[in-house]
């Protein structure tokens, strides 16, 4: 932050400034140099004394006369500030797999990211504190070899428990009420009743499994696992 000094300080330097004694015979008279004179910057940087250049504050000075008021124009408000999106953290499965939460969000084709690595699971929808929709946690069952922690997923039953803790290191705690293997191309019809903004808070966790039928589709199954809040 650039300092600034107070008047008095400013006037004392005006006024050791009136009294430097120059090497030339030329007489400077309220700091307007005769002709010929060169432009010396002086203590305030030429400007306080002849109007010209910028002061010490950063502002130019000989604009406004002795007197003029300075008109300014008030700054619009700042927009208002989002709050702010709580962030993922980790999310402890039923049987005690451990996986790192990251926020995505759906593509425009339709398609919720995942993470490459096998211990990170997509954090995606609404809060966990919220009071309707779905929060949904999405992770590999395996992936180049290696057996994520959702593959336990497929071994889940209700009334299990699962807990995530977000980036503040608060818990949520949820109870498995539902456990469903559902067809990927069965999928599309069901997402708004799995996964959309209504209905009474859920955590829907989802991987995928069953037979493996290779190109786009991978696997011919997901696995999901619907659990509400534990008051």
């Amino acid at each position: 932050m650039k300092a600034l000094l107070t008047g008095v300080a400013v006037a004392a330097l005006l006024a050791s400034a009136a009294l430097v004694v120059t090497r030339s015979p030329d007489v400077v008279l309220a700091g307007l140099a005769t002709p010929g004179d060169a432009v010396v910057p002086h203590p305030l940087g030429d400007s306080a004394l002849s109007g010209r250049g910028v002061d010490l504050a950063g502002m130019p000075v000989g604009a406004n006369p002795p007197g003029t008021p300075v008109t300014t124009t008030p700054a619009p408000p700042p927009p208002p500030v989002a709050p702010p999106q709580q962030q993922p953290g980790t999310v402890r499965l039923p049987a005690g797999g451990l996986a790192t939460l990251v926020r995505e969000e759906v593509t425009a084709d339709g398609v919720l990211p995942v993470p490459e690595g096998v211990g990170e699971a997509t954090w995606w929808g609404v809060d966990l504190g919220a009071s309707e929709g779905a929060t949904v946690l999405a992770g590999h069952v395996n992936w180049k070899g290696m057996t994520g922690p959702f593959d336990e997923l497929w071994r889940a039953a209700v009334g299990q428990h699962v807990t995530v803790v977000d980036t503040a290191g608060k818990s949520f705690r949820f109870q498995v009420g539902q456990v469903e293997a559902v067809r990927k191309d069965a999928l599309p019809a069901r997402a708004v009743e799995l996964f959309g903004p209504r209905g009474g808070h859920r955590l829907v966790l989802v991987t995928c499994g069953g037979r493996w039928v290779g190109g786009d589709t991978g696997y011919e199954e997901n696995q999901v696992v619907i659990a509400t809040p534990v008051p």
